[in-house]
């Protein structure tokens, strides 16, 4: 009854014909860009590798073989790991996570100074100045960042000129360069949904609990966190999303030892060409983070419909 309210609530609001072509455009793209891609991929996940010529024959059967490769390797006989991928998709998660903890950190003061400054002009000039360097493409933005902290860079010069370090400092090798990198290319998506959250944030709630005594860090505990919540779900969700993904900043902001899950999965799919093994990799990343989201969600008692609000 609800569903069929809210779906008569949207034509009406639309119109027949304008709310027709929305939902099409929806359908349209949740099913062929989404599920069907990832269906197809599922399903090659559990393919056998095999050459044109055996497509369809008795030797393609579904196996559970692409899976294997990634706990045991090419051990056959299950007797050890394959620590190499196991580790590199274990960091990938937890560097992820930690991108997502320092945009949440630097984000939310941002963000509530900006939400709270009520559209003054200097909030938008400061919008502004935060949207033009996004104009330019992600990867000349990681060249870029690779330039500035490179050993002969912007940063190592100005370290070297304030005497700050006695010798250039090898901001790739030590992955500070990459960690810069992805917060850098994502942290419009963390501070915007914060931002347009605490914008609705009632500036007389904070005024009251000021003239009752209460600190600022209490009013943010009690007041604009539980507020922003959801800001910062949605936030963080995309932000951790898209860094456990990130292909182009670990390519090129990586070290030699920070090898990223997603450049497995590249090279399964371009090196090796075997889109079996590589889809494999691809759901057990997908599902791994989705799992991880869904739980963090439920642990901080935020649903789906707060982060669509």
């Amino acid at each position: 009854m609800k569903r069929k309210m809210i779906f008569s609530d949207f034509f009406r609001n639309n119109g027949l014909v304008m709310g027709g072509m929305l939902m099409g455009l929806v359908g349209f793209w949740l099913i062929f860009l989404i599920i069907l891609p990832q269906l197809s991929m599922l399903d090659y996940s559990f393919r056998h590798n095999l050459p044109p010529a055996e497509l369809g024959g008795p030797k393609d059967v579904y196996t559970l073989s692409n899976y294997q490769h990634l706990l045991y390797g090419s051990d056959t006989t299950h007797q050890s790991y394959n620590t190499v991928d196991l580790k590199v998709f274990l960091r990938t998660i937890f560097a992820a996570m930690m991108v997502t903890v320092f945009n949440i950190i630097l984000c939310y003061p941002l963000a509530y100074f900006l939400g709270q400054s009520k559209g003054s002009g200097l909030v938008r000039l400061l919008v502004v100045l935060l949207i033009i360097p996004y104009w330019i493409n992600e990867i000349l933005r990681a060249f870029a960042l690779r330039i500035i902290f490179g050993e002969n860079g912007l940063l190592n010069e100005v370290l070297l000129f304030l005497h700050l370090a006695e010798a250039p400092i090898d901001f790739i090798r030590q992955d500070i360069a990459l960690y810069a990198g992805l917060g850098y290319a994502y942290i419009l998506l963390m501070l915007f949904p914060i931002y347009n959250v605490i914008e609705s944030l009632d500036r007389n709630q904070i005024e009251a609990a000021r003239d009752m005594g209460a600190s600022w860090i209490r009013i943010h505990r009690r007041i604009v966190i539980p507020h922003a919540k959801p800001g910062i779900a949605s936030g963080a969700t995309m932000v951790f999303m898209l860094s456990a993904g990130a292909l182009a900043a670990p390519q090129i902001l990586g070290g030699p030892s920070s090898l990223w899950f997603t450049q497995l999965v590249y090279q399964w799919f371009n090196d090796s060409l075997n889109w079996q093994q590589g889809a494999a990799y691809a759901i057990v990343l997908l599902v791994a983070t989705i799992t991880i989201v869904l739980t963090v969600m439920k642990l901080f008692r935020v649903n789906m419909g707060d982060i669509g609000k």
